[in-house]
């Protein structure tokens, strides 16, 4: 067993966050250059950024995956994770969070909050991730830093602690006023390999008084004796200052916020300061609580130390064309040497650990042993999947798993050569394996292959990967919605599956009551006096469960349902689980046509950003797609339009949006509910579905 190389007060594991175009990337290109990571600066544009290694990410200038990276700073050890800004690949940004102590969020100095700015943030609230704020991109033409903060603290609800005053707007940006140390940071060299650090000018010194001032009213809250001393109007130390910014930060009560661009290189050296400075280390983060396998009753309690016993979280699975499954995961308690064996709790099943990979991006590092804190891929953990606890097997803890959103498109697929059947089936396979809000299902009527999504684009990549890393060339269908369908009102149902043709026969006897929930799934078990021995119970409820998977009204899941056992009867020779498992289904099936079923569709938020003269024409658009405008706001020079509009309009919107604009126009759209399908519409699917219109 190795000595650490770094004590763990000195680590951080962190997350880049944005929204798309934020500029998450080129600043995470510019850490590992300024950090010697690196020596010669990637760039998105030109498509040879280092954390951008697929090959999609480098034509589309856009981040798919999240990379991993380690890189060291003023002698402390930072694990970086930069993720998708992209809506589709949100799973990406929330299985990153789960395993990190902190994060940088960056905003663009132009546009200030956006959407999916809004979406990580609230997937950083959370899981509890102290973050601080980095308003980038203020050499850009229309940059307002004010008007960023201000958008932080009216769309995020956050309260900014804001520790710089930008030098210079737009092209003229030159540097920041750190408003701690009250001194002007002003970038010399094109690449941003040095700076000045000099008096504030006298024409900023008055406003930087007045913003230190405002800062120290908010920080000193976080620290009694820093507090103590500002109230008495005593002279605060440099040290006392980042000491109640640091405490503020972890607990939540702020976010510190700084100012850059990291296209031309300032502010980047400040920004890696102050996630040394202000964002957690292990030590700073409570201890992580599981439960014994098997008995979720019993919490267990692990500190992030190695002297306690083996404990990390998969967070991401990958398979990689040399060394084959990839499985990322995160350290949280002790040690564990290359070629130890480890129990996955999650599955039951021990496996060995054979090698151990630093990641930095898609190249790696072998190393021997890890420990506490760490973030590494392992290769020979077999049985892994995404949210798996990985344990030591005489102290096994199994840690809360990840939870992900359900798919909203969907399109059949098959392969353009029939002897590719096979390649397709075992490459969806893997993508599959990778990424869980991918799923590939059968469609028992038409024999199709079905692949679901996050939406198109996140489709789009899936089948370029195909074709890409499993040389499959394959057919799509047009995208389809995923409907769900729900009852409309509380029914009693009874229900008998009584089968008798010599020998032992089949009796299952269920009287339930169905109601309609807000969300979910429900099962309640009223059975008094034996009616229904214990033993058939969870068969009734995998019965219910298995009949909801298809509904009554056009074969799509139902949902939002509350099912109550309230009585029933058995037989002593012909009653068995899969008997009562039938009386489940039947219940289910002929209640929900008994109570009425509704359709629902998948409703999105979307957001367009245009010049004004587009303004009505995007507004009857979105109009005449059923979409419902929530609010339009100036943004700068454009016009931004917020809309709630259902997905089933939204196939082809780009292209529409395009030619209507001249091309000026962007948009973007999240997933935001489920909502009821208009009775008309619902006439047109199920009759498109079964070829016959529908009683709604």
């Amino acid at each position: 067993m190795g000595a650490r190389s770094i004590e763990l007060e000195n680590l951080r594991n962190i997350g880049i966050m944005a929204h798309i175009d934020a500029g998450k990337t080129t600043l995470t290109e510019r850490i590992l250059y300024y950090t010697g990571k690196t020596y010669k600066i990637g760039e998105v544009h030109d498509g040879a950024a280092v954390m951008d290694w697929m090959e999609q990410e480098q034509e589309r200038g856009i981040t798919i995956t999240s990379a991993a990276t380690t890189c060291a700073w003023n002698n402390h050890t930072i694990n970086i994770i930069d993720t998708p800004g992209h809506v589709d690949f949100t799973v990406e940004v929330e299985r990153s969070l789960r395993v990190l102590d902190g994060a940088v969020a960056v905003f663009d100095g132009v546009a200030g909050v956006e959407p999916q700015s809004e979406t990580v943030w609230r997937q950083a609230d959370k899981y509890n991730v102290p973050r601080i704020c980095f308003i980038n991109k203020l050499d850009r033409t229309g940059a307002d830093f004010d008007f960023d903060v201000e958008s932080i603290v009216e769309r995020l609800e956050a309260r900014p602690a804001v520790l710089h005053i930008p030098i210079g707007s737009e092209a003229n940006f030159v540097g920041v006023i750190d408003l701690v140390e009250m001194k002007a940071h002003t970038w010399t060299k094109d690449d941003g390999s040095e700076w000045d650090i000099s008096d504030i000018p006298e024409n900023k010194l008055e406003e930087a008084k007045l913003k230190r001032q405002e800062l120290l009213d908010i920080v000193a809250e976080a620290d009694d004796e820093v507090l103590e001393k500002y109230l008495g109007d005593e002279e605060l130390s440099t040290d006392e200052i980042k000491r109640a910014i640091r405490k503020g930060t972890l607990e939540g009560l702020f976010v510190p916020v700084l100012a850059g661009s990291a296209f031309k290189n300032k502010g980047v050296q400040l920004l890696l300061d102050a996630v040394i400075d202000y964002l957690p280390s292990p030590l700073d983060i409570e201890p992580v609580k599981g439960f014994k396998p098997g008995d979720e009753e019993n919490e267990i309690e692990r500190k992030h130390s190695d002297e306690e016993p083996f404990a990390a979280l998969a967070f991401k699975v990958v398979s990689d064309p040399h060394v084959g499954k990839l499985t990322y995961f995160r350290v949280y308690s002790g040690v564990l040497n290359k070629g130890d064996k480890v129990q996955n709790t999650s599955t039951g099943k021990d496996d060995r650990l054979g090698r151990i990979l630093r990641m930095h991006s898609n190249s790696r590092e072998d190393i021997d042993f890890i420990s506490t804190g760490d973030i590494v891929a392992g290769v020979g953990l077999k049985n892994a999947k995404t949210g798996d606890t990985l344990s030591d097997s005489s102290n096994p803890i199994q840690l809360e798993s990840m939870t992900f959103p359900e798919p909203v498109i969907s399109v059949a697929i098959e392969p353009k050569s029939k002897a590719d059947e096979e390649k397709l089936s075992e490459g969806l396979q893997k993508l599959a394996e990778e990424d869980p809000t991918f799923r590939v299902n059968s469609d028992e009527e038409t024999g199709q292959t079905i692949i679901s999504g996050m939406g198109e684009l996140h489709l789009d990549i899936l089948v370029d990967r195909l074709k890409r890393e499993f040389r499959v060339e394959a057919n799509i269908g047009k995208p389809q919605v995923a409907y769900r369908e729900a009852i409309k009102k509380q029914v009693n149902i009874e229900a008998k599956y009584i089968r008798q043709s010599g020998g032992r026969g089949q009796y299952g006897h269920v009287v339930m009551e169905l109601e309609p929930i807000e969300e979910g799934y429900e099962f309640v078990d009223l059975i008094k006096s034996g009616r229904i021995p214990k033993e058939y119970i969870p068969s009734v409820n995998a019965g219910v469960e298995a009949a909801m998977e298809s509904g009554v009204l056009a074969g799509y899941p139902l949902e939002n349902i509350k099912a109550t056992l309230v009585d029933g009867s058995y037989h002593d020779v012909d009653s068995s689980e899969m008997a009562f498992k039938i009386a489940g289904s039947m219940a289910l099936k002929d209640g929900a046509k008994k109570a009425g079923v509704k359709l629902l569709e998948p409703v999105m938020t979307v957001e367009v950003v245009t010049p004004e003269d587009f303004m009505g024409d995007v507004v009857g658009d979105l109009s005449s797609r059923r979409g419902k405008i929530a609010e339009m706001e100036q943004r700068g020079s454009a016009k931004v339009v917020n809309a709630k509009v259902p997905l089933s309009e939204m196939f082809g919107y780009a292209t529409d949006l395009r030619s209507r604009t001249q091309g000026r126009a962007t948009f973007t759209m999240q997933f935001d509910s489920y909502e009821d399908v208009p009775d008309a519409i619902t006439k047109e699917i199920t009759a498109s579905i079964r070829g016959v219109e529908v009683e709604v």
